[in-house]
């Protein structure tokens, strides 16, 4: 198997192969590395499926909401800017050329900018021997390091609505930027999330799902990135419980923070759940590079996942609570509504959450005469 790909942050060439085949396999992936072809023909199959599958995203109410939210939180042209689908706009699709590929190539594919993760059967002093011939000639250069610019946190709460009419559900998407990964306060900042919103038994789950039936699930995540990072609280819920739930939402942020902290069950709960499910974490090569990876992403320390069992382990009830404050921002939230704006919209102006505007699929603003 061989596998390209990108997230926010970097780009990545992987292989998987039989012990057997190894030596042949990575005459292969070296070529792929050193010397792409970027077929004209392919550029134009591949741009005819990202179109396609942009198209389509903007067709689906959690896709709309994912597209528009990294522009509203990060600003225009902001490196992580981008749709959080990762797949781009009809307009920056259309525009590449096979020489943006060949200068993109040139220029990120550098042996200084480079980490090279191996996991199997093998020795260090064995695959190095091999990796040595086959890079000999790869030249490095120097490199900008270019840091993301900080964003500020908007002065007050903002609603953008973006409407699909007959829509029968509502998809409703709260957060706002969060600071850079810390390894000293990481690990509570992601049990605070599991409580909140990052699993089943979370807060608002409980509370959307189970209690109140108005959707079949809500969620909290933190996208990573190696600057500051979105988090973001989300749910599908029943058009005529659009209003109610935001409500519910901003209600579970504002609790966690101030009247109801976390409590010593849920914080024993989301710890066991962190390091019950640790023994069959690395049953696959592709999980350990995984894990590898983040630690090279974020500048771990090599032994982080020797001693994170033991660090979720003590972690300390003040320390979550802590973190939750340090971390949720209620009064500062961005909200992005997507639904039939005949049926909700009355009732969310009614809320004054924030000041209301209006997008268009693409996160371009509407004026409100045309909804």
């Amino acid at each position: 198997q061989l596998r390209t790909g990108a997230n926010l942050d970097y780009s990545f060439i992987s292989l998987s192969a039989l012990r057997e085949n190894m030596d042949a396999s990575l005459d292969i992936y070296a070529d792929v590395i050193l010397n792409p072809a970027f077929p004209s023909d392919e550029l134009e199959r591949l741009r005819s499926l990202s179109v396609s599958a942009i198209k389509r995203e903007k067709t689906s109410p959690m896709s709309m909401a994912l597209r528009v939210f990294p522009k509203l939180v990060y600003g225009e042209g902001h490196p992580y800017s981008m749709p959080l689908t990762g797949s781009g706009t009809e307009a920056s699709v259309a525009e590449i050329t096979r020489e943006n590929l060949l200068s993109y190539h040139a220029d990120g594919f550098n042996p200084n900018n480079a980490t090279m993760i191996v996991v199997g059967d093998i020795t260090l002093d064995q695959i190095k021997s091999k990796l040595g011939i086959l890079f000999a000639d790869w030249k490095g250069q120097d490199i900008s390091e270019e840091k993301a610019p900080e964003v500020a946190l908007p002065n007050r709460p903002r609603v953008f609505l973006i409407d699909r009419p007959d829509s029968e559900q509502s998809t409703v998407i709260v957060g706002h930027l969060m600071a850079p990964k810390d390894d000293q306060h990481e690990i509570a900042v992601q049990t605070m999330n599991d409580i909140l919103g990052g699993s089943f038994v979370s807060r608002i789950n409980l509370n959307l799902r189970e209690d109140k039936a108005w959707s079949y699930g809500a969620r909290s995540m933190i996208v990573e990135t190696m600057s500051q990072r979105p988090f973001i609280a989300y749910a599908p819920v029943q058009s005529d419980k659009t209003a109610e739930s935001m409500l519910e939402l901003k209600r579970e942020l504002t609790d966690l923070v101030n009247s109801r902290p976390a409590s010593i069950e849920e914080i024993d709960t989301a710890k066991k759940r962190r390091t019950l499910s640790l023994p069959g974490r690395w049953e696959t090569t592709r999980a350990i590079v995984n894990d590898i990876a983040e630690i090279v992403r974020f500048g771990l320390p090599d032994d982080y996942w020797v001693h994170y069992a033991d660090r979720v382990a003590s972690l300390d009830h003040a320390v979550v609570n802590a973190a939750a404050q340090s971390t949720l921002a209620p009064e500062h939230l961005t909200w992005v509504i997507v639904g039939d704006l005949t049926k909700i919209e009355p009732s969310i102006r009614e809320l004054e959450l924030g000041e209301i505007a209006f997008l268009d699929a693409d996160g371009n603003p509407i004026p409100a005469t045309e909804n």
